[in-house]
């Protein structure tokens, strides 16, 4: 993981985007793919996203993002499962404070919330989530959700470079502001259950 964090670098976008369409019918299928292959990596998702949007559309690109992202984030996941707490815990390296603060204390929450805020890239929360205690259930759930937004977000800017029409445009913008909300409401509401469970569990503080 670390090799491949500094060491392999994603074609621009453009590139990306005509070698995918030279595979005709197959395209979609390889871009899926290489988006959930991405996923699994510390390589940032963000290019592949954009590259969506710009082959596809809004919709379709969308559709093949969120695809791409859940079955690499559930490799990812199940890897993880796989290589144990501590291990993973020595790959997160800076990320493992803020992410196993978040996922010890609950679930589907605090996994939506880990998926929306700033800064945290996706593989973090992936390993995190295996290593750290949070069900299959929740994981996958809270993964499609708050996914979701940051997905049609990106996507809708590839598409907005290529097709800078006024529908694209309000695209960006209405996406970003979802994410923005959601952002905010998930992570006052992890903090209020956050606080409750602590409280539920050590009476003598209230």
């Amino acid at each position: 993981m670390l090799w491949l964090a500094i060491n392999v670098r994603l074609p621009p976008w453009e590139e990306i985007e005509a070698r995918i369409l030279g595979l005709g019918p197959w395209g979609w299928l390889a871009f899926i793919g290489l988006y959930a292959v991405v996923a699994i990596t510390p390589i940032p998702v963000t290019i592949m996203a954009l590259a969506g949007g710009a082959m596809f559309g809004v919709i379709s690109g969308t559709l093949a993002s969120m695809v791409g992202a859940m079955i690499g984030c559930w490799i990812a996941y199940l890897i993880a499962r796989g290589l144990g707490r501590e291990t993973v815990g020595r790959l997160l390296g800076s990320h493992r404070g803020r992410v196993e603060e978040r996922l010890s204390t609950g679930g589907f929450l605090a996994v939506a919330a880990l998926r929306l805020t700033p800064g945290i890239p996706y593989w973090p929360v992936n390993y995190g989530a295996g290593a750290f205690g949070i069900n299959n259930r929740d994981f996958l759930t809270a993964t499609a959700v708050a996914a979701l937004p940051g997905q049609l977000s990106l996507v809708a800017i590839g598409a907005f470079l290529v097709d800078p029409s006024i529908i694209n445009g309000v695209v960006v913008v209405l996406a970003w502001a979802l994410v923005l909300v959601l952002t905010v409401m998930a992570v006052r509401r992890w903090r209020r259950d956050r606080a409750a469970a602590t409280e539920h569990a050590d009476p003598a503080a209230t």
